[in-house]
């Protein structure tokens, strides 16, 4: 168990820690994440990922991660394995993995228990005149017509429900609670409706599913949870989970506690607008990098510490908020910042060549190597090899023929470092037909080995290169906001209304250093001057921009 004093201060803490006092339940504790698998996790999932092992470990507890697997229409086991493998690879392993179909055979039993005891019934009206039936906010709910039958009618006809002989949508089993209950989830809520459809568990053996409400509290109850962790939209719902849970006479039963959902600004996280801009073709799938699904962040490039800890500072509360992401990619920096190698590579390249650079006995170019650090911020890092020749590539905005005021890079007659090489000075231009510059023709100090002239004079701006002979072709994907609102969809009621139709831009024909061929797939290195860039975890030779150098929380914070 984790120290009190070292322990986050919130309400949900202080509620678990009185009952550990108070020895409830024996002072054991048991928390659950019960995701539905109609969807990979997103950002939002990390959070609630984050309180509900969080709470179990620092109380020396455990979790179980349940697949909330009522609605086979939209489930599949390649959700199942997806959020298993996305739980892992954010840092955590649950006890155990359950299903709630793993309990239709006892929900089933207690439906009948409420049956008999007059508490349930089945109701034959439709969808429509049942939502019509239940009223709405100061507006009493109609009783069904169907509300006063005997239990052993009911009884009879659920179990002919099960068995498989009326058709979808004909009957539905409903709780007996109050059609007038200002809390409209008490108004006589659905258990379950009549549902032919293959699970990806049960196969083709139940016709009946239960309800996400029904399913969840007694879920709970059969597993051991001691509190169940949940989000504010289900804070209407817990009346309802007690009232089960009351009825059914559990022993030692959860308690339900809601907390904020995570957002973030240029997010959304709804499952069914991200599943359509899969479906639709705007994402490359689940996984596309500019997705907030935790297997897009994944490929991104964001480390799992980041994102954990950025879910512990966001904190638990009672209050809904949109965080900025900025705040999000200042962790992820700063985790990259201490973790991540440099290495050099020149996106959009442009030629130099030194002209005074010594040959050879055959006239080829020499080529020598300078050590440059891994990560100066890591002083077990070590450093590389990097090949240096007469003729490399820099970045086509590190030159000007004709400079704007302020420009302090590469221009005729102005000199600049070669980072951990030499000083150059440009000395003249070849272009094409049309007038472009194509190559950069300069001239080396050769005194100022290491980037340092002897007689000590300063140059105002320091430029990564790659050698042309030794660059390897990349290519690069840069990344934008996803969504150009703030809040997407404030504006109009529609998310997609503010999507980005730049939110990436592909180069290829990049230049890279060498040690970059070796680069494993996943692993994310800091392109000096440009920003963090992860290897594609499928494709070789593909970086992902993961975040920027430049810290914009930081300026953020500054401002407010």
């Amino acid at each position: 168990m984790t120290e009190p004093s070292a322990m986050p201060s919130n309400f949900i803490y202080d509620a678990v820690s009185a009952d550990v006092a108070a020895g409830k339940r024996g002072g054991r504790i048991q928390t659950r994440f019960p995701p539905e698998p109609n969807g990979y996790l997103h950002i939002g999932h990390a959070k609630a990922i984050v309180v509900d092992f969080g709470v179990a470990a620092d109380f020396g507890g455990i979790c179980i991660l349940r697949l909330d697997d009522t609605n086979p229409e939209t489930e599949d086991t390649s959700f199942v394995e997806g959020i298993v493998s996305d739980i892992e690879w954010l840092g955590y392993e649950p006890a155990d993995v359950r299903y709630a179909s793993d309990y239709f055979e006892q929900l089933y039993t207690w439906a009948e228990w409420l049956i008999g005891k007059g508490l349930a019934y089945v109701d034959d009206q439709d969808g429509d005149a049942i939502s019509a039936g239940r009223g709405g906010y100061g507006k009493p709910g109609v009783d069904s017509p169907y509300r006063d039958r005997s239990p052993e009618e009911n009884l009879a006809l659920f179990r002919r429900m099960r068995a498989g002989e009326f058709p979808d949508g004909s009957r539905v089993l409903r709780a007996k609670i109050d059609m007038n209950h200002e809390n409209m989830q008490l108004r006589d809520p659905i258990m379950y409706r009549i549902r032919r459809a293959h699970h990806h568990r049960t196969g083709s053996s139940w016709p009946i599913y239960p309800t996400y409400d029904w399913a969840h509290g007694q879920s709970d109850a059969i597993e051991g949870t001691t509190h169940s962790l949940c989000t504010l939209e289900f804070e209407s719902h817990r009346p309802l989970y007690d009232w089960f849970l009351d009825h059914l006479d559990v022993e030692d039963q959860p308690r339900q506690y809601e907390f904020a959902r995570l957002e973030l600004t240029h997010t959304i996280t709804s499952k069914r607008r991200l599943a359509s801009l899969v479906m639709d073709g705007v994402v490359d799938g689940w996984d596309d990098p500019r997705m907030p699904t935790l297997r897009g962040l994944r490929r991104r490039g964001y480390p799992p510490a980041a994102l954990r800890a950025f879910c512990r500072e966001v904190g638990t509360t009672r209050t809904n908020s949109r965080k900025a992401i900025e705040e999000l990619e200042s962790y992820v920096r700063r985790d990259l910042n201490a973790n991540a190698q440099r290495r050099m590579a020149v996106l959009r390249p442009l030629k130099l060549r030194l002209t005074n650079w010594p040959v050879d006995d055959d006239g080829a170019p020499v080529v020598e190597y300078f050590d440059i650090t891994n990560n100066p911020e890591r002083s077990d890092d070590g450093t590389r090899a990097v090949p240096f020749t007469g003729e490399l590539w820099i970045e086509q905005d590190d030159f000007r023929e004709v400079p704007p005021p302020k420009y302090f890079r590469l221009s005729p007659g102005r000199e600049v470092r070669l980072r951990g090489a030499f000083l150059v000075t440009a000395t003249d231009v070849v272009k094409d037909a049309d007038g472009n510059v194509v190559e950069v023709l300069a001239t080396y100090d050769p005194a100022s080995r290491g980037g340092n002239a002897p007689d000590g004079r300063k140059v105002k701006s320091t430029m990564h290169w790659v050698s042309a002979p030794h660059a390897e072709d990349a290519t690069v994907a840069l990344y934008d906001r996803l969504f150009t609102a703030q809040a997407p969809g404030e504006a109009t009621g529609e998310p997609l209304d503010d999507l980005n139709p730049n939110s990436r831009e592909l180069l290829t024909g990049c230049k890279v250093e060498p040690a970059l061929r070796d680069a494993t797939p996943g692993e994310v290195v800091q392109f000096e001057r440009l920003g963090y860039f992860a290897a594609d975890l499928d494709t070789p030779m593909l970086f992902h921009r993961t975040v920027g150098l430049r810290d914009e929380w930081a300026a953020i914070q500054k401002r407010s």
